[in-house]
């Protein structure tokens, strides 16, 4: 073995689409390089035993925000007991303000940026010479004719098991400052035709779960009815085999040859992740965000309304300029909407990203270690911003778990955030807690909370007890506790949601 190409996945189900690029374009190393994925938590040790195994003279690691703690600690190890391997970092959250970074300075060579053609020209200096002298190496962007797509590296074990990763273009034209893809200058379409083909191999190969990373999946309309095409067509081929497709859409751009076509998707077959982010338009101006506020909750109404599409709609706090009664008259706009999914999220500074201008102007601190999450703004104080987190993490167990369908509505009455933050202070209250909170548990909680509202103790019990959560303990919780979105969502849609 020559060279390894790993990373830590944050959970295993999810499949490192840039590393099997990597794979798919190292030319005459290909039958030398090997690839072998870690899932987050796993022992430091045990690792770089596996990693070292191979016996590999490079290893190549992918670094983004959720491992590059852990991967810091696993590079260190490295170097400890085999200073003789050659480590190569690449990956976002090392492609930016890399000189200040402790893994970066353990490291032999890193590349920032695009790594599908530096990586291999880089391993071929480093095996046969001459000895590259400088550390850093800016990625090479060529033409995505010249790159090799890397479906065939999807194993019979990834197909089987794991949500496959796929991509019909890079990039975005968009310039949201809190994204590393305001970095981009425009969008760049594979060619449709190979991709195509490559969706085909996969599919019959078995693979029924897709994901694209696309960041404007519908941008370009043409090319999006082709894809969806593809999707239908297997679908009417295969009714009882069907394929899921998840898709990133711009939330204002739904002209009616894409709705004729979402229309014709069945039940759990089609999910959407629409970012709308914010709904105040001076905050949307202050972070280059360009999206008409009309057609975006049009469109999100008519999807709920007419299409069967799973709705996973995002909302960040802690944006500059926007306080706290913005942010919860956007979350009550949106929760009118009804998506399936609200993600209420916090701001992260992605290192590289624009939204660091505004640090002075609007008085944000951010937490100095990853994932680099704001801490307080001039809008927001520590302890405001510290309840909106408790808030997200209720709202994912109440909420978007699917656990308490017939007891939300009644939770958020006519003021849903108003409502739900007083649930939320008041479950800290109680539990001082956020995590392993059993679901027993949290019934009892959400009960208990309603009859301190005005509820009659019977009609509380019974209303959750309606819900999967209320009878959570009579079913059988240990076997099915990856189960708790079937009931509120069909079974495929299950599957990739709670992956």
């Amino acid at each position: 073995m020559t060279i390894l190409l790993s990373t830590l996945n944050a959970r295993y189900t999810h499949a490192s689409l840039g590393l099997r690029y990597l794979l798919a374009n190292m030319g005459d190393l290909r039958e030398t390089t090997q690839l072998q994925e870690f899932v987050i938590g796993a022992k430091t040790t045990d690792v770089v035993e596996r990693l070292l195994a191979h016996q590999p003279r490079i290893i190549g690691f992918g670094v983004y925000i959720w491992n590059v703690e852990e991967t810091t600690r696993v590079v260190a190890l490295l170097k400890r007991v085999a200073p003789q391997v050659t480590v190569v970092l690449g990956g976002p959250e090392v492609s930016y303000e890399s000189q200040e970074q402790h893994i970066v300075q353990l490291a032999d060579y890193l590349v920032t940026g695009w790594g599908d053609v530096t990586f291999p020209a880089l391993c071929r200096q480093i095996l046969r010479g001459p000895k590259p002298l400088m550390k850093i190496h800016a990625g090479v962007q060529p033409p995505l004719d010249e790159i090799k797509l890397p479906y065939a590296d999807y194993t019979d074990q990834d197909i089987a098991h794991r949500t496959l990763y796929v991509e019909a273009s890079r990039g975005c034209p968009f310039k949201c400052e809190f994204c590393l893809s305001s970095l981009d200058k425009t969008a760049w379409p594979f060619d449709l035709d190979a991709f195509l083909v490559e969706l085909e191999s996969l599919h019959a190969r078995g693979a029924r779960l897709f994901k694209f990373v696309d960041r404007t999946f519908n941008l370009n309309i043409k090319a999006s009815l082709r894809i969806m095409q593809f999707f239908l067509d297997k679908l009417a081929a295969h009714p009882d085999d069907p394929v899921f497709a998840h898709f990133e859409v711009v939330p204002d751009h739904l002209p009616d040859a894409l709705k004729e076509a979402i229309q014709q998707f069945p039940p759990g077959t089609l999910q959407f992740e629409i970012g709308i982010q914010s709904f105040n338009p001076e905050v949307q101006g202050i972070i280059s965000r360009k999206q008409n506020n009309d057609k975006s909750a049009a469109n999100i109404r008519w999807l709920r309304e007419h299409s069967h599409a799973h709705l996973h709609v995002d909302l960040i706090a802690g944006l500059p300029e926007e306080d706290l009664d913005s942010f919860a008259r956007g979350f009550d706009q949106l929760v009118a909407l009804a998506p399936h999914e609200i993600q209420f999220g916090i701001l992260k500074r992605l290192r590289g990203t624009p939204i660091i201008r505004h640090t002075q102007a609007y008085g944000m601190v951010f937490d100095p270690y990853p994932p680099y999450t704001i801490l307080a703004t001039d809008r927001i104080d520590f302890a405001t911003m510290q309840r909106l987190v408790r808030f997200a993490r209720y709202w994912d167990l109440v909420a978007n778990s699917g656990r308490f369908a017939n007891t939300l509505p009644v939770v958020l009455g006519n003021v849903p955030f108003a409502n739900f933050m007083a649930l939320s202070d008041w479950l800290y209250a109680h539990t001082d807690a956020t995590h392993r909170i059993a679901l027993d548990k949290l019934a009892a909680l959400v009960t208990q909370w309603l009859c301190s509202r005005g509820m009659a103790a019977e009609d509380a019990a019974a209303l959750v007890d309606s819900d999967y959560a209320g009878q959570a303990h009579k079913a059988k919780p240990k076997a099915d506790a990856k189960a708790i979105k079937v009931d509120a969502a069909p079974q495929r849609q299950a599957r990739h949601l709670a992956a």
